[in-house]
């Protein structure tokens, strides 16, 4: 048995902000944002949007792709009642902790026969929520199919007098949908998600995180805040973890596959710092075209990142039927991870 990605889909707000509508409002300019991150514009979440919106959104659009190459199904919303998983990965959910995200996005899309709840690893959590929704999936045989989602609005938890992170983080939401098929999941006509990297170094935690309003630094009552929540990062540390965990995954999945990278169709890099991707491949002697990104137009996204990349690449046509994908990726925790997906 495979487990399949069958249909992608993504959600991202209208709102652009280009780089220099931020050089309006503080001490940078387009050409500084790009040459230190390769970001150009991204996109904002309007007040009334929470993350459990673009979820949906990225969720019903990889649905209607499913419905219209053949899922089985005459409409989307038949195919969401023989959803048996949804897991969303998110960072910024609309509550804090409980009700889970995911379980909004279950009601709004009538999947009502399917398991909800949300993941959290930070950058890494699409990753980790493949892996999870694929062992989910094949530890019971009556679960055929999962939504695996990623969705963040990190611009409510970026300090925009904050020039050092500000221009690093957009909004989004990406979305597979997995399905359990009788395809060969070994072999030479293996399918679907054939291998995981997901692992972690915790001595990192303090160098990319929220430091308020969870149990270990808690808001008191009637405390007056300056400002809310915010994402607070230590820049250098962070990058050198980057790099190294990028190449070090890419080169552990080659490994234990037994693969050159010429085997690998495209590789799909979390879309934090296009610098971090680069030194990654020049450390490994990977040409820059071989990697997808899309962080020119999007920002890091953080979860979405890479559903949103496998999306926009799979729309267009970047991808063909037994094509090997690779994801890889890093975040807060730290954390770090990676897919090897045969298309």
């Amino acid at each position: 048995m495979a487990i399949e990605v069958t249909a992608t889909g993504r959600g991202v707000p209208s709102r652009r902000i280009a780089n220099d509508d931020l050089a309006g409002r503080m001490d940078t300019t387009d050409e500084w944002i790009r040459s230190h991150t390769g970001i150009g514009a991204r996109h904002i979440a309007d007040t009334e949007t929470a993350t459990s919106d673009l979820a949906l959104e990225a969720a019903r659009n990889a649905l209607s792709l499913a419905v219209e190459r053949g899922a089985g199904e005459k409409t989307p919303e038949e195919l969401a009642l023989t959803i048996d998983l949804i897991l969303l990965a998110t960072t910024t959910p609309d509550y804090n902790g409980c009700p889970p995200t995911a379980c909004i996005v279950q009601e709004a899309l009538g999947a009502r026969n399917a398991a909800a709840m949300d993941l959290s690893a930070a950058c890494s959590g699409f990753i980790y929520g493949l892996e999870t929704a694929a062992a989910l999936l094949n530890a019971s045989p009556e679960r055929k199919r999962a939504l695996v989602i990623g969705a963040e609005t990190l611009s409510r938890i970026t300090d925009w007098e904050d020039r050092a992170t500000c221009i690093l983080f957009g909004d989004g939401a990406g979305a597979v949908l997995l399905e359990k098929t009788g395809a060969p999941s070994a072999g030479p006509e293996r399918r679907g998600l054939v291998r995981s990297l997901i692992g972690a170094d915790g001595s990192g935690a303090g160098r990319l995180m929220i430091r308020r309003g969870g149990t270990r630094n808690p808001f008191k009552d009637g405390e007056t805040l300056e400002k809310g929540p915010k994402i607070e990062m230590d820049g250098r540390a962070v990058y050198n973890f980057a790099v190294k965990a990028v190449a070090g995954a890419i080169e552990t999945l080659l490994r234990e596959e037994g693969l050159g990278i010429d085997a690998v169709r495209r590789i799909v890099p979390h879309q934090a710092n296009a610098r971090i991707v680069q030194a990654a491949g020049k450390r490994l002697g990977i040409p820059e075209e071989k990697f997808y990104l899309n962080i020119e137009e999007y920002a890091n996204t953080s979860a979405a990142s890479i559903p949103l990349a496998l999306d926009e690449l799979n729309r267009q046509g970047g991808l063909d039927r037994g094509d090997l994908v690779m994801t890889v990726g890093f975040g807060g925790g730290l954390t770090y991870g990676g897919n090897l997906i045969v298309w």
